[in-house]
Formats: structure tokens, C-alpha cells, sequence
């Protein structure tokens, strides 16, 4: 027999329990924003701190369930699972079913009190879940961005190419006053390092060979990529950033347009057009640095043009090239991605920006020491 507690609650709430353990919340008429203002406190106090088996919420003469309705049952049930109970939902019209599922899937689930932090040395339980679920969605999301790219070279009409062109313009032209700053130090500093060490043993004239080899093969494209995730990538993720907080992203899938297609997919392929013609401009102002050195201590230019030519072949061009064409389709990925993924709150912009650039430096880490071991086997 059901015993009813005598609290002072307002009209249209009741909660009862009986002997078997079970606790019952009686929501009568609509849930509104009117009603459930009055209800949400009431509930939500009657029903934490209780020990029951079984937690069964009745709606009566519920004709109309509104947003602050369906809240304040998924807050219930949610408050029920976390006290171990069984949760049985009476009387909700069969209309709102699907919106209830919807919106239990739309709640962030509050974190256990006994679940692990994401920290320290190693990954247990739930943090190697989340990495792992993490790793999966970026998999996914370069695929779908390897997609996009080959719709683009498959019909190409169907690319904004204006949209295109305008980041290519942020991405290259913006970018390459530093980039060939940083190769011209990059390229002197070097040159100037080994012709100190090889100068005791007469060595000096391999000074090109190495410079060459290593701007060509690894310096350029890794430099270029960096650059890229921490110039262009943050900016990508601010930007899709914003508009995901301003809900400018739901309005896009609201009309019906993808918005892989319509923001990630121009600024991948202006960055794969446009990153492998910097690294060029890298590469020839690093040796532009590395010739001044050796034309200070007494080599001619031609000299230098000679030993570098002549160590420097196509396959480590080419292999320059595939390595940043790599490099810039996941820099740019990940950085819409974690774009895409932005939360709310103020700082949410912030963070994702900073989650986007750590994300693209440790996958150009990767990618590169799993292109150094192809290259080893290929005798590339």
C-alpha cells in the first residue's frame, strides 16, 4: 500500500512511496515552462537522498510536453540511474517518445564519482575509451575529407573555388614573408654549425650535400607543416570555432548543407594546392642561407649550386612532396575538425584552437617517422 509523503508541494506534485521500494513522482497536467518553473526544484529535492529500487515518474492529463518538460524528465531519470534505480516513465503521450530519446541523447552525462581523470602516465578505463572514441572520429572525419577532395577533382564545378582562392590567399601569401625568414636562418644556422665541425677535418665542401639533402627530404616539408598547424590550423579552428557557438553550424544543417562540404572542404583543398609550393619557397630560401655561409669562407656560388644539384634527385623531390601533401591534409582535418567539435562556454574557442594545434603537431610527429621508415624500405 502506497504511503504518500506530506511535504509541502505545490499544486499538481505528488510523490509517494511504498513498502516494495519504490518511489513515485505524479506530474499533473501540461509541462511547460510555466508548470515545470514550478515543479523542478520540488521534484528534484523529493526524490535525491532516497534509497528506492525502483523510481516510476506518472504524468496526468499531460496533453502538452514542452522543452522544459522533456528537461525536467530527463533530469529525473538521470537522477534516478545515478541512485542505482530502475526508471519507468507512465503516461507521457506517445508523440514525445521520440523527442525524450532525443533529448537523453542531447544531455551530457554528469561524471561518476568514482570514474578516473584523463591524466597522469597511463590510460585506464574510461580515459583510454575516450581516446580511442577520439581517434575513430578522426579517422572517420579524414575520410570524409578524402572524400570531399575527390568529388572536387571529379566534378569540379560543384567547388566554391571562391572560397577556395580566398584561403589559399590566407594560408600562402599571408604566411610567406615569415616562412621564408624562418628557411633563410634555418638554412644559414645549419650551414654555419657544420662548417665549424667540418673545418677540422677539411670537410667542408659536403656542407651543400647535407644541406641540401635535409631540406629537401625533411626540414621543408615538417618546417612548412608546423607552420601550417600553427598559423592556418588555429585560425581554421577559431573560425569554424565561432560560428559552431554562434550556432551558425546548426542553421547550415538546418538548410540542408554539409558543412564538411561547404567549410572544411575549401580549405583543404587550398591547403593542398598552396603548402607544397611554399615548401619550395622553404627550400630555396634555406639555401639562399646555406650559399652565403659558404661564400663567406671562400667557395663560389657555382660550387655550392653543383654539389647540391648533384646529391639532390627526383625521388627526394617527390618524396618531399608526398610528405607534405600528407602533412597538410591532416594539419588542415583536424583543425576543422576540432572546429567542428567546439562547446559552449567562452573559453570554448580557446580550446579548441589550442586542441587543434597540439592535435596537428603530433600527427605530423607520426606521419613523419612512419614516412621515414617507407622511405627506408622503399630506397626512396
Amino acid at each position: 500500500m502506497r504511503h504518500t509523503v506530506q511535504t509541502a508541494l505545490p499544486q499538481g506534485l505528488a510523490l509517494g512511496e511504498d513498502a516494495a521500494g519504490t518511489l513515485a513522482v505524479r506530474l499533473v497536467g501540461d509541462l511547460n515552462a510555466s508548470t515545470v518553473a514550478r515543479f523542478w526544484e520540488p521534484t528534484l529535492a523529493g526524490v535525491r537522498g532516497r534509497s528506492f529500487a525502483t523510481l516510476r515518474i506518472e504524468l496526468t492529463q499531460a496533453e502538452y510536453v514542452d522543452g522544459a518538460g522533456l528537461a525536467l524528465l530527463v533530469k529525473l531519470r538521470a537522477v534516478g540511474l545515478a541512485a542505482g534505480a530502475k526508471v519507468e516513465i507512465q503516461g507521457l503521450p506517445e508523440r514525445y517518445k521520440s523527442l525524450l530519446l532525443l533529448a537523453e541523447k542531447a544531455e551530457s552525462p554528469e561524471p561518476a564519482a568514482g570514474a578516473e581523470h584523463c591524466g597522469g602516465l597511463f590510460l585506464r578505463g574510461p580515459c583510454l575509451a575516450d581516446v580511442l572514441e577520439n581517434l575513430r572520429t578522426l579517422v572517420s572525419f579524414i575520410g570524409e575529407c578524402s572524400l570531399v577532395v575527390f568529388d572536387a577533382l571529379r566534378q569540379p564545378r560543384r567547388v566554391r573555388w571562391a572560397d577556395v582562392l580566398r584561403s589559399a590567399l590566407a594560408i600562402g601569401v599571408e604566411s610567406l614573408p615569415i616562412l621564408i625568414l624562418i628557411g633563410f636562418l634555418m638554412g644559414l644556422i645549419m650551414s654555419f654549425q657544420s662548417v665549424i665541425t667540418l673545418q677540422r677535418f677539411g670537410g667542408e665542401i659536403y656542407v651543400p650535400n647535407m644541406l641540401g639533402l635535409v631540406m629537401f627530404r625533411e626540414m621543408g616539408p615538417l618546417v612548412t607543416a608546423i607552420l601550417l598547424a600553427a598559423r592556418s590550423g588555429s585560425a581554421f579552428a577559431a573560425e569554424i570555432g565561432t560560428m559552431r557557438v554562434n550556432e551558425e553550424l546548426d542553421a547550415l544543417t538546418t538548410m540542408g548543407i554539409s558543412p564538411v562540404r561547404f567549410l572544411v572542404g575549401p580549405r583543404i583543398l587550398s591547403s593542398l594546392a598552396v603548402v607544397p609550393i611554399m615548401t619550395l619557397f622553404f627550400n630555396f630560401a634555406s639555401l639562399v642561407g646555406g650559399a652565403l655561409v659558404m661564400l663567406s669562407i671562400g667557395f663560389p656560388l657555382v660550387t655550392f649550386t653543383s654539389r647540391v644539384f648533384a646529391n639532390v634527385h627526383h625521388a627526394d623531390l617527390f618524396g618531399s612532396f608526398v610528405k607534405i601533401m600528407v602533412f597538410s591534409l591532416l594539419v588542415a582535418g583536424v583543425s576543422c575538425l576540432r572546429g567542428l567539435r567546439t562547446g559552449g562556454g567562452a573559453s570554448a574557442v580557446g580550446r579548441s584552437t589550442t586542441a587543434a594545434v597540439v592535435s596537428g603537431l603530433i600527427l605530423i610527429t607520426v606521419a613523419d617517422g612512419l614516412f621515414a621508415v617507407l622511405f627506408y624500405y622503399f630506397k626512396i
